[in-house]
């Protein structure tokens, strides 16, 4: 199984003799299933074209951060937002520096400043140039930012010279990529997941909603693509775009997602009920918009379906994972819904704080089972999502 399946990589070329071997890059991540987008630096276009990234990435090449057309979305933020990884092979002395001092100064530095996605650096250089302290001390910090270093190799350099500094051959430098990933931990696995907020009609211009975003259960979904697994995706009321790699089914009320579940449960490996399903709906939906009057109005409500509930009483139920949002007795109420439930576990959601939840960006969990227990400290929802993955991954497949 190609193990960079579905992962998306932003490839960076900076400033070295050693991108000539960049199009080699390319074709290795795409070998191993790889989709790749190229940033070509100043300094490396100084030793390659944009053309020949271009066509052996069959995208275009990104290389100026004030390009108009780009910024009008945000290129900088999109690319760092798009990437599952982010590689910069070869990585010049000058690029190393800018990374260590936090520099903003191009495209390249903008984007990995942007991104969360994990980040690889493969340097190229003279060496002495990679044997000097100021290059040594510039790796250290990009090391304890858990940046991760893929070691150039010893051997005769372009300028005449012996020693280490050799950019590594790019079949070795694609398979560091693909550790960085546990794709076959989900390899053939089949994720369902909810997300998003149901709408309940009160009438054809009112509704009955909450204030999930579809932000976690994006992440989650984003995590389990990067793992190699196939996900479907039934999702409600969402403020962010959706993965073109996964089945995506839209609904509208909880009826509708409770429905779009249970005709897509069968076959598959794991379920995340992330979604915020309205526990109840308006008995009698007015066929007309109800006018405004100086009277009280009444609705009469009844509940929803508990889609959770029926998707663990199936004979052959997937392994189910629930979302418990609380604003109080957090660790109580989310045991008790573990029980009540019938599901493998709960993922706690304190959706009281302003910072993090709801419409945020960050969250903050507990990963609850009836024999375990695990805190995820406040984090962005994409490095949560992950977690949460592996933590499924480890704990029961």
């Amino acid at each position: 199984m190609k193990t960079l399946t579905n992962k998306r990589i932003v490839l960076g070329v900076s400033g070295s003799i050693a991108a000539y071997k960049a199009p080699d890059v390319v074709r290795r991540l795409q070998d191993l299933g790889a989709e790749v987008r190229a940033i070509l630096t100043q300094g490396g276009a100084k030793f390659i074209t944009e053309l020949s990234l271009q066509a052996t990435s069959k995208n275009k090449v990104h290389n100026n951060l004030w390009d108009n057309e780009a910024e009008l979305s945000m290129g900088h933020i999109e690319l760092a937002k798009w990437a599952d990884a982010i590689l910069i092979a070869p990585a010049s002395a000058n690029t190393i520096a800018n990374l260590s001092a936090g520099k903003a100064c191009d495209l390249l530095t903008n984007v990995v400043l942007a991104t969360d996605a994990p980040v690889l650096i493969a340097p190229a250089m003279n060496q002495q140039m990679y044997a000097s302290s100021a290059v040594k001390d510039n790796l250290s910090v990009l090391l304890a930012r858990n940046i991760k270093l893929i070691s150039p190799e010893f051997g005769e350099q372009a300028c005449g010279d012996v020693g280490e500094g050799r950019l590594t051959e790019p079949s070795k430098i694609a398979k560091q990529v693909s550790e960085v990933f546990s794709s076959t931990k989900l390899t053939g696995k089949k994720i369902l997941i909810t997300l998003g907020a149901t709408i309940e009609p009160i009438d054809p211009v009112r509704y009955l909603s909450n204030h999930s975003s579809g932000k976690m259960g994006m992440a989650l979904a984003r995590a389990s693509i990067e793992a190699g697994a196939k996900v479907t995706l039934i999702y409600g009321n969402v403020s962010i775009p959706l993965s073109e790699e996964s089945t995506n089914i839209l609904v509208g009320s909880g009826e509708e997602m409770h429905q779009a579940v249970m005709e897509n449960i069968k076959d598959q490996d794991v379920f995340i009920a992330c979604a915020a399903v309205s526990d109840y709906r308006v008995k009698n939906i007015e066929k007309n918009k109800i006018k405004k009057e100086n009277t009280e109005l009444t609705l009469e409500l009844i509940p929803n379906k508990d889609i959770l509930v029926d998707v663990c009483k199936l004979k052959q139920k997937p392994i189910c994972i629930g979302f418990a949002a609380e604003t109080q007795n957090l660790i109580e109420n989310a045991q008790n819904k573990l029980k009540n439930k019938g599901c493998d576990a709960i993922i706690l959601n304190d959706v009281s704080k302003r910072d993090f939840g709801f419409k945020n960006d960050e969250n903050e969990v507990v990963f609850l089972t009836k024999k375990y227990s695990q805190k995820i400290e406040k984090n962005s929802k994409q490095i949560i999502g992950r977690k949460i993955i592996e933590i499924i991954v480890e704990k029961f497949l």
